[in-house]
């Protein structure tokens, strides 16, 4: 080993236990005005763009994320940092999307599907919803679970330890505060996963002697910001950023995450922006895969497992008290996603089979109890697939690339009017059973996770949208009445819930909505004024966008 390993002492404990204490209990704080569901699953719709942020960033950044990142450069280089930053290019779009959730005056993505393909198409999407939410908390309990062990030696508590104890640490809060208590800790936990994702670069670099260091151990392509040798080519961002902007429409919690704000654009500025600082954040966990690549070859060794390169980082690079920080960090990143999700899972439950089939006529004290224990239950189900997974990176895909499947009916819903519920339908079967069997015309085995390849899934979604078009032209339409209601909502502001004023009328007309209505003149009369929340917005965004990329790209020209 490179370097003498730390060992997690007294002072580690304390500063662990002082997390503990202190996040449930600012949790539980916040959850004492709970009462409602609507408090418990949206926030009244009352949370602050800034908090907007945090509990965007917090619920999407995972334990799992700087796992599989560090791992992936650590063993093939920067470039790898593509498969996190597979939403970069579509980010901007966020600020164009995140209004569409908060005008559709729904709890759930499930009741949004409902609204526009009818029930049988809503019960299908709350099925996958609640999978989705299972196979992610495992996930990332996971990549926590194998951070942790690491960090702390491996002689302390094993993987699959970590995760069963993980659990108990968010469910306090999450169980009584709801989405308020969820996105609080978010916003409080978001400076942690920060602390995170740059704690180990100061101490790595002088390791390894700086970035000079770096570059005489490495292969000169491990500094490339963008090459074939990755794995991660053109194509394959290409398909990394479809399938990013197709599923995140279809992903259960982002309704959550667009809709819960005081405003349209407190919604808009904490999703885009709070998922920017999430990019920014992976150039970090990308820097310390260089950095361990780097001590390893120093030292004539290798792990055994790459995606240990993150928690070998902290036993090495760490001293007393900061690797129980790290310890603290890497569960603040499981707490502030699960916590959310946790909320959703009962959300998805109480809104789209409890209430409507089980008991319609329930009270809202019911309704709330109910939501509480279904996520409670569903949680405890992720911590089973959690005992399964094997490579952290795959199991991620996993989880990102089945809701692009869905997201064909969901995004599609928006984009076209004429798209009906047989269209989605099929769509979703077809393109599932197309990248199923495509994976396993290659691999030769049936399994319900793959490697993620770019190749079937872009030929899997290409069947999917295309069997989207083709059956939703030849069979019935939707109800009219069905469609105009929900294209009016998508109309109106919402800024203002007692008087729905047409959004164009205050620049807050929706650019994406209806897309073949691009052909007609109608759509290009008053363009700027009646888009100009949407275009402005779009254009900050993608001003981001370049100046992270140049960002990237200077860091990776140090030391040349």
């Amino acid at each position: 080993m490179p370097l003498a390993a730390a060992a997690f002492t007294v002072l580690d404990w304390i500063v662990l236990g002082a997390y503990f204490v202190g996040i449930t209990g600012f949790g539980l704080w916040i959850a004492r005005k709970i009462k409602s569901t609507q408090g418990y699953f949206l926030g009244d719709r009352k949370l602050p763009w800034y908090v907007m942020m945090g509990q965007a960033f917090g619920t999407g950044t995972h334990a799992e994320n700087p796992v599989a990142q560090a791992g992936a450069t650590y063993s093939a280089g920067f470039a790898t940092i593509w498969y996190q930053w597979k939403n970069m290019l579509i980010t901007p779009f966020y600020w164009l999307m995140a209004p569409w959730y908060r005008r559709c005056q729904r709890t759930t993505i499930g009741e949004l599907v409902e609204d526009r393909y009818g029930r049988p198409m809503a019960i299908l999407y709350t099925a996958f919803a609640m999978c989705y939410f299972v196979f992610n908390q495992g996930t990332m309990m996971k990549g926590a679970g194998k951070a942790i062990s690491m960090a702390t030696g491996g002689q302390m508590i094993s993987a699959n330890q970590v995760v069963i104890a993980m659990v108990a640490s968010f469910i306090l809060y999450s169980l009584f505060g709801g989405l308020v208590a969820s996105a609080y800790t978010d916003f409080v936990q978001s400076f942690l996963i920060i602390a995170m994702s740059f704690m180990l670069i100061p101490a790595g670099l002088y390791a390894v002697g700086g970035f000079h260091g770096m570059r005489q151990n490495l292969p000169a392509s491990f500094f490339d910001l963008y090459n074939q040798s990755s794995g991660v080519g053109a194509f394959a961002i290409l398909m990394l950023t479809l399938n990013g902007f197709i599923g995140i429409t279809a992903q259960p919690h982002i309704l959550s995450m667009n809709a819960t704000g005081k405003t349209e654009r407190a919604g808009r500025i904490g999703q885009t922006y709070g998922s920017f600082v999430k990019r920014v954040c992976t150039i970090g966990w990308a820097l310390t895969g260089l950095i361990v690549a780097a001590m390893f070859v120093k030292s004539g060794s290798t792990l055994d497992d790459q995606e240990k390169a993150f928690g070998y980082a902290c036993l090495h690079l760490l001293g007393p008290g900061l690797v129980g920080l790290m310890v603290a960090c890497i569960l603040a990143a499981n707490m502030s996603t699960c916590s959310n999700f946790m909320v959703n899972t009962g959300a998805l439950f109480t809104k789209n089979f409890y209430s409507p089939y089980i008991r319609p006529n329930a009270s809202d004290k019911e309704l709330l109890r109910v939501g509480q224990l279904s996520g409670l239950a569903l949680t405890s189900l992720g911590v089973l697939f959690a005992l399964t997974v094997g490579q952290v990176l795959d199991a991620f895909m996993f989880n990102e690339t089945i809701p692009a499947f869905l997201g064909i009916a969901v995004m599609g819903g928006f984009l076209w009017k004429r798209a009906n519920r047989h269209g989605a339908l099929a769509a979703v079967i077809l393109s599932l059973a197309a990248y199923y069997a495509l994976n396993y015309h290659q691999t030769g085995k049936l399994q319900l996770v793959y490697k993620w390849l770019p190749g079937p899934y872009g030929l899997a979604t290409l069947i999917g949208i295309v069997t989207f078009i083709i059956i939703s032209l030849l069979t019935r339409p939707e109800d009219p009445e069905r469609i105009r209601a929900f294209f009016d909502r998508m109309a109106r502001s919402s800024d203002q819930e007692s008087e729905r004023v047409l959004a164009a009328e205050h620049g807050q007309d929706l650019i994406l909505l209806d897309l073949p209505s691009w052909f007609t003149r109608a759509r290009w009369t008053h363009f700027f004024r009646r888009y100009r929340e949407d275009l402005v917005g779009f254009l900050l965004g993608w001003s981001t966008v370049v100046f992270l990329l140049l960002l990237a790209y200077a860091i990776m020209q140090i030391g040349r």
